[in-house]
């Protein structure tokens, strides 16, 4: 078995150290736990930790101190901070001293995941970047989790490539990591633009600071100009206490801005002020604050076209694209596959208590010429779905179960349903755009409620829905779960 990303959980209250360490065990990570800051530095002193998870109000050395000590002895090891007590300055400073995130009781589970995730990733960030230094404990390469893969196979951060076309993507994030310069990453959905901001924050001087990242997409457009600069209390109904941006967290650090052509103009203006001048006011607030961050932004779509179709600022978008990186689609680099699948293997072995030893020729064979339009997000899922149906201890084609919708031998019958889709008789724009989004919807419930055996409440957890929200989406596409549930 491989080893589980370890979290330290240090809290005074044994219940919730007992409710955080089964949590966090059923979620697939090792864990340890500390009823105090001093018994979290002697844990750290003796055991290998990647992540801490600290209580803020403890007696003793608190949570303060502990992020302290953990940002001058442990600085590769991420640290979030979970508190009730906490104040908007607090957070703020917890932020500023070096604190990775912080979440606030009581917590919601898919919170703490996303950001363990993120600190996990962090951590494989800091690994390359304090490797070879003598005082780290910690360091390993990612060689050593997968031995057998190929010498020439690129690992830096979390990236893993063998193509000369990645190779010089992460040759020009050597380059560009440590400069002050605004970053502009784009590429397709699912080929890692996170990860590639990720890894350029980790190889700057700015990497024990905060790593901030916003999907643009995910928040809506009224309260984007509150997340990006926060608001004081009574700025709007619902603000019942003064909030942090996420410009003000990222003070000192690299602020990650994705889908950033989805943000309106109006924003677009406010975002561009606060690029160029480093100062900006929170919503109802009349204080000039003034920040130090380093810009990256990422985008899938063309900003150069929506520059050209009145969609995008010229001056914003020459102010983000300083430095432009974009990562090919994995179907013009199918020899990364490889090396990528037998990561994704050994990751949902430990993920879902497998034994895959291997991938059989064919099935190999198949996802190399597998058009991924998801690139390396949809290989990922994939895998997953392959590795917990799989009856033995190797892969093979049944155990892919690849649609055909985005495979390359069938691009003509993919171009020909599009031609029908565009015909009059097939409906209106809005029952074209509806049919095909409940088509999407449908799979990815359908998929869901496999993996889980029809499990209502953990289809919800994978998909990212509350169990209610689910629910509604079942009743609307007509779906029973009952028909995916396993036999005793």
């Amino acid at each position: 078995m491989k080893p589980q990303t370890t979290v330290l959980i240090v809290d005074d209250e044994a219940n919730m150290r007992r409710i955080l360490e089964v949590t966090l065990k059923r979620e697939g990570y090792g864990t340890l736990t500390a009823e105090n800051g001093a018994a979290a530095l002697d844990i750290l002193q003796r055991y290998p930790v990647q992540i801490v998870l600290t209580d803020l109000k403890m007696p003793g050395i608190d949570g303060m101190t502990l992020l302290r000590e953990c940002v001058t002895r442990f600085p590769d090891i991420p640290l979030i901070m979970l508190t009730a007590h906490g104040t908007v300055e607090t957070a703020v400073e917890a932020m500023k001293l070096g604190a990775f995130d912080y979440v606030t009781k009581p917590f919601d589970i898919a919170e703490i995941r996303q950001s363990l995730d993120k600190a996990g990733a962090r951590y494989s960030v800091n690994q390359r970047s304090y490797r070879g230094d003598p005082g780290d404990r910690h360091g390993s390469d990612i060689t050593d989790l997968l031995p057998g893969l190929p010498t020439d196979t690129l690992h830096a951060g979390g990236i893993i490539a063998s193509s000369e076309s990645m190779r010089r993507v992460l040759s020009l994030v050597d380059r560009v990591a440590d400069s002050p310069s605004t970053i502009l990453i784009t590429g397709e959905s699912g080929t890692g633009k996170e990860l590639i901001a990720g890894m350029i924050h980790g190889k700057s001087s700015r990497r024990r600071k905060p790593f901030i990242s916003v999907n643009c997409a995910a928040i809506p457009e009224t309260l984007l100009e509150s997340e990006f600069f926060g608001h004081e209390r009574g700025a709007f109904t619902g603000a019942v206490m003064s909030k942090p941006g996420r410009f003000e967290l990222a003070n000192g650090g690299t602020l990650f801005l994705d889908e950033i052509s989805e943000i309106s103009p109006e924003i677009q203006v406010k975002l561009l002020r606060a690029i160029q001048e480093r100062r900006f006011e929170r919503v109802g607030g009349i204080r000039t604050l003034e920040v130090d961050v380093r810009l990256i932004a990422a985008t899938n779509l063309d900003l150069a076209a929506e520059v050209a179709r009145g969609r995008f600022r010229s001056d914003l978008y020459y102010r983000l694209n300083v430095v432009p990186i974009h990562l090919p689609p994995l179907r013009n680099r199918p020899e990364d596959i490889p090396p990528l699948v037998r990561f994704f293997i050994d990751r949902m072995n430990r993920r879902l208590n497998r034994s895959v030893e291997t991938i059989a020729d064919d099935a190999m064979k198949e996802l190399m010429t597998h058009r991924w339009n998801g690139n390396i997000r949809e290989l990922e899922n994939v895998i997953e779905r392959a590795v917990l149906l799989c009856q033995n201890r190797c892969l093979d084609r049944s155990d892919l179960n690849l649609t055909t919708g985005s495979d390359s031998h069938d691009d003509q019958e993919n171009r020909t349903e599009m031609n029908s889709l565009a015909t009059p008789s097939a409906g209106t724009f809005r029952d074209i755009v509806q049919t095909e989004t409940d088509r999407v919807e449908q799979g990815l419930l359908e998929d869901a409620l496999v993996r889980t055996g029809g499990n209502i409440t953990h289809a919800a957890k994978l998909l990212g829905l509350s169990r209610k929200g689910l629910q509604l989406k079942l009743k609307r596409l007509d779906i029973d779960p009952r028909h995916y549930r396993r036999n005793p």
